[in-house]
């Protein structure tokens, strides 16, 4: 792994870190204080965003490995890793995998969820 790579993912991670931590902040309302409207919006922002630019690298603009990871990988993927999830998502099913994608985007979502579960259950258990 070359470290001009590295660099170009660290520095647009911190990048997109700290978009998402403002838009999120800024987007959630008292009136939506049950539900995570801030981070929703930043989740389908995200996808939205990493297609424009996935499109427009594949289509338009021809640029280097270290620019890409610093898009995608590094302000994208800081910013919310939904959307490489969403991307990768797309992929499997512009291919016609559709049980891979469907395996995926399901397994993705419920095995998440269930492993975050399981880290709270382990951390009550040691020192609850």
């Amino acid at each position: 792994m070359k470290a001009t790579v590295l660099a170009a993912v660290a520095l647009g991670g911190a990048i997109g870190s700290v978009a998402r931590f403002v838009v999120a902040s800024l987007l959630q309302s008292p009136v939506w204080a049950g539900f995570p409207f801030g981070i929703f919006a930043v989740n389908v922002s995200g996808g939205f965003i990493m297609g424009v630019l996935t499109e427009l690298m594949a289509l338009k603009f021809s640029v280097s490995l270290e620019v890409r990871a610093f898009l995608t990988t590094g302000i994208m993927g800081g910013y919310t890793t939904f959307s490489t999830f969403s991307l990768d998502s797309a992929l499997l099913i512009q291919r016609g995998a559709m049980v891979s994608a469907a395996g995926y985007i399901v397994g993705s979502a419920v095995l998440s969820i269930l492993a975050l579960f399981c880290g709270l259950w382990l951390v009550r258990a040691l020192y609850g």
